[in-house]
């Protein structure tokens, strides 16, 4: 086995490279891995623009398929060779927040405090899966394995953009029946959308302008696509709910302008669900939040993880409940890895998702 391997390395802000690192130690726990498909997340290109702070040299990229290389000699219920995925969140089981049942939030929880986001660990605080090998810590409670049958493309969303865009309704508590407004008809809010219909909304209403999205949101189970740049978004969600509002609005892009649309689509009670990376404070505008007394909740949630998670999300997929291939719309060799940075940070040629194959 080679000694060093190919990984997207952050070098600085607006620049991520190719470079060659050594191949991780496996330490008892631990499990090494090939990968042979991973992806760019939006919140990738936040890393890559300095919006979001990480240790220069850090392999970046947390949306992990492959084949098990080696197991750590603590790890128990696996094989090498076997085709595994594991979650953008990594918890330990045995923290604070874990045993308090926020496996995402998984911290530190030392005399030190509570680190947020402990959960995420690939590309933020240890090297990530945009190379050819990666290190999953907690073997045993991260790795989930690939039904026979899926390929690495069915199953890639998994990880993150699923877990995430599912999470935004079941956090939201979407109820069979209700209505659900989702901001931003990008890979987070299009699965937001079929999971939206999973949890047995009746009225699923998109927001986005750019028209491939709104076709596929059509697929992914949006009932109505409204055009933002064509009518206004409150006054058309408005009308199309009679005037009652949604019960759950969805924020899936993480600015300002969407997150206040957003509020001022509720109902009175209604739930905004947050699941946008913001890069600046948010303001409440007074009105909308019916200074404090609307009865409205708002919630936020970072993507679940750990095997179960993932267990389940591959059962929607394996059961075709929903079908997430429309997301991947481009594919490049990890060789040409900043190519295709440059293009899914620009959103070129219709973009969703991009497969990277080491």
């Amino acid at each position: 086995m080679a000694k060093t391997m190919k990984a997207a390395v952050f070098v600085e802000p607006n620049r991520i490279v190719l470079d060659e690192k050594p191949i991780p130690d496996v330490g008892p726990l631990d499990a090494l891995i090939r990968i042979t498909t991973t992806t760019i997340c939006g919140t990738d290109i936040h890393i890559l623009k300095g919006e979001y702070p990480v240790a220069k040299g850090l392999t970046i990229g947390h949306e992990p398929v492959g084949i098990i290389e080696k197991l750590g000699s603590a790890v128990t219920g696996y094989e090498e060779g076997q085709r595994v995925i594991a979650g953008a969140i990594t918890p330990s089981g045995h923290s604070a927040a874990c045993l308090c049942g926020h496996h995402s939030q998984d911290g530190a929880g030392t005399k030190h405090g509570f680190k947020p986001l402990g959960g995420w660990r690939f590309g933020n605080t240890i090297d990530g899966a945009q190379a050819e090998y990666l290190l999953v810590p907690d073997a045993m409670t991260n790795l989930a394995l690939i039904p026979d049958g899926l390929t690495d493309e069915q199953v890639l969303m998994c990880p993150d953009i699923m877990s995430t865009g599912f999470s935004g309704v079941e956090s939201g508590q979407v109820r069979i029946g209700d209505t659900v407004a989702i901001f931003a008809q990008g890979p987070i809010g299009l699965c937001a959308t079929a999971g939206a219909r999973l949890m047995g909304a009746t009225m699923i209403i998109g927001v986005d302008a750019i028209p491939e999205r709104m076709t596929i949101a059509r697929r992914m189970g949006a009932d109505y696509v409204v055009d933002y740049t064509k009518v206004n978004p409150v006054d058309e969600i408005m009308r199309l709910t009679d005037g009652r509002g949604v019960d759950v609005a969805v924020e899936a892009l993480g600015r300002q302008e969407t997150f206040e649309v957003a509020l001022r689509v509720l109902r009175p009670g209604g739930t905004l669900s947050s699941l946008g990376v913001y890069s600046g404070d948010l303001k409440i505008p007074l009105d909308a939040f019916q200074a404090g007394l609307g009865d409205h909740r708002i919630i936020t949630t970072l993507c679940p993880g750990g095997k179960e998670r993932m267990r389940r999300l591959m059962e929607v997929i394996d059961s075709e409940r929903v079908d997430t291939s429309p997301l991947v719309t481009h594919r490049f060799a990890l060789e040409d890895i900043e190519e295709a940075y440059e293009l899914f940070a620009n959103q070129r040629d219709g973009v969703l998702k991009v497969a990277l194959t080491p």
